[in-house]
């Protein structure tokens, strides 16, 4: 069991419901009068809906300590990504509510790491930094700055983020799939 004390970003809870929840942030709140408690943003993992919870100071949760395996991204249908393990070669398939929002940083062929709770695949990491490809994006203009200097491309995985006015199309940028921001350019 742990207490709001050890809360941090990207921690796996189970509440009442039974259901597993991710930290999406959390902040510690001491009002003038009454007690402290601690504010969250959680996302549930079986269809990534988020909403907020007040906890109590010092209130006791469950933390779900999940088995990591590092797997292959294969394919998808649509409803559904496929996935390898790495070591055993045994394919997953992961329905696409639980990993949409990830797979936006992943091609084809790629290694992401794959959660489980109790033998069942419930989260898909991409790696820290990735690689991708800019298939699309407006010139750049000299002298542009009204866009703060930057503008939006899209990526090969149809990722559409804000880049600097210097990329074109054909360059090979460097993204945080933290922050889903761009990094730097590492080639064409």
């Amino acid at each position: 069991m742990a207490t709001t004390a050890d809360f941090r970003n990207g921690m796996v809870i189970r509440l009442e419901d039974g259901e597993l929840y991710t930290i999406v942030e959390f902040q510690h709140v001491k009002l003038g009068r009454g007690g402290a408690f601690v504010r969250t943003k959680l996302k549930r993992v079986t269809d990534g809906s988020v909403f907020e919870r007040n906890f109590r100071a010092g209130e006791r949760v469950e933390e779900v300590r999940l088995e990591e395996r590092e797997a292959q991204y294969l394919y998808t249908d649509g409803d559904r990504y496929y996935f390898m393990d790495n070591e055993t070669f045994e394919q997953y398939e992961i329905p696409s509510q639980l990993v949409e929002d990830v797979m936006k940083f992943v091609k084809e062929n790629s290694d992401v790491t794959i959660l489980f709770d109790e033998g069942r695949p419930v989260l898909v990491q991409p790696p820290t930094f990735v690689e991708l490809k800019v298939v699309e994006t407006e010139p750049g203009i000299r002298g542009d700055t009204v866009s703060g200097g930057s503008k939006v491309a899209k990526l090969e995985t149809g990722l559409v983020l804000r880049v600097p006015l210097f990329i074109e199309e054909g360059d090979v940028i460097k993204i945080d799939t933290r922050t889903g921001e761009y990094v730097e350019r590492v080639g064409k």
